[in-house]
């Protein structure tokens, strides 16, 4: 057996929001949805080189699969590779987004920094130097 695709799903109190965030503000193209008609409750979004991920509203059955949650445990971040961090995070700021972690070389190699999107789900945005 091959496996051969993953993707994470975000589950986000407001579909609309959530969209315009990975969208709009980083530029995921969006390749599928459900409902095809009306409101969403289920959207994929892809970037250029063909990662991506999903984002599931209120309303989507069921919810998590029926999977249990933890109560507080962090469910979600993402890793977004761009060419300039700080570039990137100017614009998201002025476009509303809050910073949670400045632009800040890591020992690693990489230039990251953390924005949240709006349910709050941390986004690490990075660059190799």
């Amino acid at each position: 057996m091959t496996y051969r695709e993953a993707f994470p799903i975000v589950y986000t109190s407001d579909l609309p929001l959530a969209l315009a965030f990975y969208r709009d503000a980083l530029g995921m193209t969006e390749t599928f949805r459900f409902p095809p008609e009306g409101v969403a409750t289920f959207v994929s979004l892809t970037l250029a080189d063909n990662s991506g991920l999903a984002l599931a509203g209120q309303g989507s059955t069921p919810p998590h699969h029926g999977l249990p949650m933890r109560p507080g445990a962090r469910t979600f971040e993402l890793c977004v590779y761009t060419d300039d961090v700080d570039d990137a995070v100017a614009q998201l700021r002025t476009a509303g987004h809050a910073v949670l972690y400045e632009p800040a070389n890591q020992p690693w190699g990489e230039r990251m920094a953390y924005v949240a999107d709006p349910d709050g789900n941390p986004v690490m945005i990075c660059a190799r130097i």
